[in-house]
């Protein structure tokens, strides 16, 4: 595909701008498809008057309250899976090193976008070349035999230890299991439906609680605490027949009974685990508030859940206004976004220099935002231009596109759209709500 350069940004050849604001002003920045790179746009006019901020803009004015705080905010981020490291691992050392700094870098003439948030999938996902566990022998259910993976040790680690480094160790990681042992699921698999095998809170569900405990230990071992864990990736796939990749089943009632009988306790008394922000759901809101309410509705359980994780893919099928709903229900716990990418339904994989992809991002953080989700999570940070690799041929889009050959990467637009947010947004400061828009008809996200 020939592209425009000013559609994408490759690396060396357009490095973005250092983005200054200076307290308690308001400036604009631009990304645009003609090129511009986080530049400051001249045009716009601002004020403040009695608290409030005012933008004008080709006859649009928008006021912002700062005397309002809404929710606090956890972070931006992306995930550290297999396939990044495998990507990562293909470009020089150089060339590694500006990718990881294009994300994580803060100090320099070019510092990055700043991410402040990681995922990072415990075990294997189809963003793996192949499928495995830490726990691979067949009733171990004391897990004397558990041990970390190759790809732990190549892929992950090294790689989280330079995003620590690089943001001097003011990161938030939190991790995901995609699937137990498949010797201890329904359907011996790691991949395809099925649930832990036995009653809940039985041998297999405690021997799966020691698993998960055990990971944070071998991490916290190798330098790398982790903020906290969802309880299960789309723990609602577990349920379709010939699921193609690592999954398992959890109702909102499974989910509840562990964590307040087996999972929470056991970390509230293991050091590595103690602290962790334990969250549930990390499913499509199309299951809100219904799932928060089961879990928050025990107070027993509630009393070990921090918060709720939700993905994208199915956000046309429920409006935001329950991610509200839920908030309002439950206003002492956050609310998360763990996952998104595009190219994962109708048009697949990659697609260099798209700019509705970012468009799509972009829009979607402002809904959650407006909806009192504290933060957003891409997934895969970097992906081959094939969108992989990935053992289970789901090849998607990413915002950093590696080309290996060429030695090179390739900021994609919706790389740019992320660091829009990270960029204005720091940890922990409450987010700002738009009370008024005059002329709307001229004003798009």
């Amino acid at each position: 595909m020939e592209l425009k350069l000013e559609e994408i940004g490759v690396v060396n050849m357009n490095e973005h701008p250092v983005i200054k604001i200076p307290s308690g002003k308001a400036v604009m920045y631009v990304s645009s498809r003609a090129g511009m790179r986080f530049e400051n746009d001249s045009k716009a006019v601002f004020g403040k008057s009695k608290g409030m901020f005012f933008l004008l803009l080709d006859s649009v004015k928008i006021a912002v309250d700062a005397g309002k705080q809404y929710q606090s905010i956890i972070g931006f981020g992306g995930a550290f899976t297999d396939s990044v490291g495998i990507n990562l691992d293909s470009l020089s050392e150089h060339t590694r090193y500006k990718l990881l700094e294009s994300y994580f870098g803060k100090n320099g003439y070019h510092p990055g976008i700043r991410y402040s948030l990681a995922r990072v999938p415990i075990a294997s996902t189809d963003f793996s070349t192949r499928e495995y566990s830490y726990a691979d022998e067949v009733g171990d259910l004391k897990m004397e035999k558990f041990s970390l993976a190759d790809e732990d040790f190549k892929y992950k680690i090294p790689y989280i230890l330079s995003a620590m480094n690089l943001t001097s160790g003011n990161i938030r990681l939190f991790a995901s299991p995609w699937s137990a042992p498949g010797w201890m699921k329904t359907n011996g698999r790691m991949k395809g439906a099925g649930s832990l095998k036995g009653e809940v809170n039985g041998e297999y569900y405690r021997s799966y609680a020691t698993y998960l405990v055990k990971f944070f230990d071998e991490y916290v071992k190798n330098g790398i605490p982790f903020w906290g864990m969802t309880m299960q990736n789309e723990p609602s796939t577990g349920a379709i027949p010939g699921y193609k990749w690592q999954t398992m089943f959890f109702t909102p009632q499974m989910q509840r009974d562990f964590v307040k009988v087996t999972l929470g306790p056991l970390f509230k008394s293991k050091e590595s685990t103690m602290n962790l922000k334990i969250m549930a759901l990390d499913d499509n809101r199309i299951f809100l508030p219904g799932w928060a309410d089961t879990i928050y509705g025990d107070p027993n359980a509630s009393n070990y859940v921090d918060g709720i994780g939700v993905h994208w893919y199915l956000n046309t099928l429920m409006p935001a206004a329950v991610l509200t709903m839920t908030h309002n229900k439950h206003p002492d716990k956050f609310i998360l976004a763990t996952e998104a990418c595009a190219g994962a339904l109708l048009v697949r994989g990659p697609i260099m220099g798209d700019w509705y992809r970012a468009e799509k991002y972009a829009a979607d953080i402002i809904t959650d935002l407006n909806n009192f989700v504290a933060g957003w999570t891409d997934w895969n940070m970097c992906l081959n231009e094939k969108g992989g690799p990935n053992w289970a041929n789901n090849y998607v889009d990413s915002p950093i596109i590696v080309n290996a050959t060429a030695d090179e990467f390739y900021k994609q637009p919706m790389f740019y759209a992320m660091g829009h947010f990270r960029y204005v947004i720091v940890n922990l400061f409450a987010f700002l709500l738009i009370i008024h828009v005059e002329n709307k008809a001229n004003c798009s996200h």
